[in-house]
């Protein structure tokens, strides 16, 4: 065999090991409808009730089902559509991928939450979220953001 062929084994056997044959992932909602993208940004009007929205890989935010290569401008939707706590622009950038579970929306039947750290003007230590590409959810305003047009959001 090949180098490239042998290499191309242990990473399938290595993501396979990882995974579980359960997903963790406790907010996937199928029926979810995405938000409208006005401006460049997600039209969000709910907050997240649970502490847990976005902060846990159990509860990330599910932007899916969307092509990884759709990825970043999915996530600049959401995060245009958001705010820091007073109002503040807020800076974000991929740190990782991590967490490996079983999905039916990739080709390989697995997938990886992406987790972004998000900073804004006097923050001391930044948050980190976790995305889904890959599923479905319903997409609120975690818990330490605000959402930009305060006249149609609910708390």
């Amino acid at each position: 065999m090949t180098k490239q062929i042998c290499l191309m084994i242990l990473v399938s056997f290595a993501l396979i090991s990882c995974m579980s044959t359960k997903s963790t992932i406790k907010n996937i909602d199928e029926t979810a409808i995405k938000p409208v993208v006005k401006d460049n940004a997600y039209q969000i009007k709910q907050y997240a009730e649970e502490d847990q929205y976005g902060h846990d890989q159990d509860y990330p935010i599910n932007i899916g089902f969307i092509m990884e290569s759709s990825e970043e401008k999915f996530i600049g939707y959401f995060f245009n559509g958001l705010q820091g706590p007073e109002g503040e622009k807020l800076t974000y950038k991929k740190m990782e991928s991590c967490c490996p579970f079983p999905t039916k929306n990739n080709k390989v039947g697995a997938g990886m939450l992406s987790v972004y750290e998000v900073r804004w003007p006097g923050v001391k230590k930044p948050l980190l979220l976790y995305f889904n590409i890959y599923e479905r959810g319903k997409i609120l305003c975690p818990k330490g953001l605000t959402i930009k047009n305060y006249a149609t959001t609910t708390r």
